[in-house]
């Protein structure tokens, strides 16, 4: 008796169905630089460079992490493709970088056609939303490699930048100031602690809280702001010196990375509102300060350094543009760090 691949837990038909359904979505990302379409053993990018004089590619990999847990226990999937993208095109616009395309690398213990195209649904919002074109993807099947309806996502980004105007820090001097975009909540960072907190003690995510106006699954499952819109719109306009995207590890060691040895960010504690969801956690985990800040963003997912005469054009731009943004601190001389006044 024959045994085959879908004896194995490899469902080959399954696959197709799932490239049948997600073909929509693929194609609604595509720009004219796009050639051909789903497939082929490549995706294939034209390159254009006109007011580039000297480009240089800049490029990105992320996943979600654990933030896909709470997808699973609420059975929603459809915003960690969003989140997917984020990750990966915040992190080239901080040199300046404007996204060009997008590949998307999906595993799962079993591959239900309809899940794996409501992931699929968010990575094509994503990149709409930053301008950048999904050109290609995998997605393996691997029975028991994965719990059943539990999948993996990763993400890789490339952009572009003219040389002469990659943004690296290096202009950044005492004095300039620090401006905070907002988030949209935990974003896709600190799970494993969120999970502890609300998951694993007690599973709190399907109680409803008044504040959020959802519950509190619903509130985590929010995905993360992608900024690149509005940054490349500023830098239209503005002298950006420094960007830092707020991710692992928070603020304490996110904004540092911007700066040049010699220099320290000195941040106003209430500068700007707090969402609720950050009270939530410090409270089920009785957490300190400096544990906060280190871990979550805050409320901040997006930091930039600018000369203080252009606070008000840029706080003016970003709002125009819907990103909501506050003066949030300075530089300070002092060893390379953040301090908290």
């Amino acid at each position: 008796m024959e045994i085959n691949y879908r004896d194995a837990g490899v469902d080959v038909e399954a696959g197709y169905e799932a490239v049948c359904q997600m073909k929509q979505y693929v194609t609604k990302t595509h720009t004219p630089n796009v050639i051909g379409g789903l497939g082929g053993f490549g995706g294939l990018f034209s390159l254009d460079t006109t007011g580039v004089d000297e480009p240089v590619l800049v490029a990105g990999t992320d996943g979600v992490g654990t933030k896909l847990k709470v997808a699973f226990t609420m059975e929603r999937h459809d915003s960690i493709g969003i989140d997917c993208v984020a990750m990966c095109v915040n992190d080239l616009v901080c040199q300046g970088a404007k996204p060009l395309f997008f590949l998307d690398y999906i595993a799962t213990a079993k591959l239900f056609p309809q899940q794996v195209t409501e992931i699929v649904k968010g990575i094509s919002q994503g990149c709409i939303e930053a301008g950048c074109a999904l050109i290609g993807g995998e997605t393996a099947e691997m029975p028991g490699f994965y719990k059943l309806g539990e999948y993996d996502v990763a993400g890789f980004a490339v952009g572009i930048v003219d040389r002469k105007k990659i943004i690296d820090g290096s202009s950044i001097k005492s004095g300039d100031a620090l401006i905070g975009l907002a988030s949209n909540g935990v974003h896709s960072n600190g799970f494993s602690l969120v999970r502890k907190l609300l998951m694993e003690r007690n599973n709190r995510l399907n109680e409803y809280n008044e504040e959020f106006g959802k519950t509190i699954g619903e509130e985590l499952l929010k995905p993360t702001r992608i900024y690149v819109k509005g940054i490349l719109e500023l830098l239209g306009h503005f002298s950006i010196k420094g960007l830092s995207h707020i991710t692992g590890g928070g603020f304490i060691e996110n904004i540092p990375r911007m700066l040049p040895q010699g220099l320290s960010a000195e941040i106003g504690r209430n500068s700007w509102p707090i969402p609720p969801i950050f009270h939530l956690l410090k409270e089920a985990g009785q957490m300190q300060e400096q544990s906060l800040y280190n871990t979550f963003n805050m409320g901040i997912g997006m930091v930039l350094a600018c000369a203080p005469d252009e606070v008000q054009g840029i706080l003016a731009s970003l709002k125009e543009s819907g990103y909501p943004a506050y003066l949030i601190g300075k530089v300070i001389e002092g060893q390379k760090g953040m301090v908290l006044r």
